[in-house]
């Protein structure tokens, strides 16, 4: 059983017992979170699809923190002008681990 979940803007392939790395949600670590826009479900045997989201379905998830990802980093240059500037970036994620999928 599983569901595609929609959490910021991104999509997520959600399963019971799954961790995923959603981006940076304002929620305590322990919390609960649940997310209701879910836009396909399926039980193994039949597959649901929304339009745009699947009624009655929803994913529920236990917040275990925040994570950065991997640093990234970003070199500007322009030949014979002595300019040359080199900046990084980190991205901020929630990891949740999912507890329930019902598709509704």
């Amino acid at each position: 059983m599983y569901a595609i979940i929609q959490a910021a803007g991104k999509q997520f392939r959600a399963e019971k017992g799954m961790t995923l790395q959603v981006p940076l949600m304002t929620a305590e670590p322990g919390s609960t979170v649940t997310f209701d826009e879910v836009l396909l479900t399926s039980d193994g045997a039949t597959i649901k699809a929304g339009t745009p989201f699947v009624a009655g379905a929803k994913v529920t998830a236990e917040v275990i923190g925040l994570a950065k990802g991997e640093k990234i980093y970003v070199f500007k240059f322009k030949r014979r002008k002595n300019y040359r500037r080199k900046t990084g970036h980190r991205q901020k994620y929630t990891e949740v681990r999912i507890t329930d999928v019902k598709v509704g």
